[in-house]
């Protein structure tokens, strides 16, 4: 399979949200290649997990905290629903690398997001 590209974003703290993650991740069998920092508010993820557990996935990266784009969502309800569809056992274990990039708006404030929008009168 090719590379799964993820987009999400948290308004959690790094350190708060991060080792909760990878505990995530780590339970339900997901393998974690690398991480990096992109920018000083943006990391990547690159992990790699079997097709039979890609449900489990979806499920903790929703309940640590992340917030994914709709393009995410899409992609991973289309592994889910292909993973559902796979008939045999042998195919349940291909391995899935996903590229997960979060970035992190905690310094982003509703008043910023509304003075973007707008112009002085």
């Amino acid at each position: 399979m090719q590379l799964l590209d993820i987009q999400s974003f948290s308004y959690e703290e790094r350190q708060g949200l991060l080792p909760h993650l990878t505990a995530a991740l780590a339970d339900c069998g997901g393998w974690v290649l690398c991480r990096k920092t992109l920018s000083p508010s943006m990391i990547e993820i690159r992990l790699e997990i079997q097709l039979r557990s890609i449900v489990d996935l979806y499920a903790s990266i929703v309940s640590s905290g992340l917030e994914l784009t709709r393009a995410g969502h899409l992609a991973l309800t289309d592994l889910c629903t292909c993973r559902r569809n796979i008939a045999t056992s042998a195919e349940l274990g291909q391995v899935v690398t996903i590229r997960l990039e979060i970035s992190f708006l905690e310094d982003v404030t509703l008043h910023s997001l509304l003075m973007i929008g707008s112009t002085p009168a």
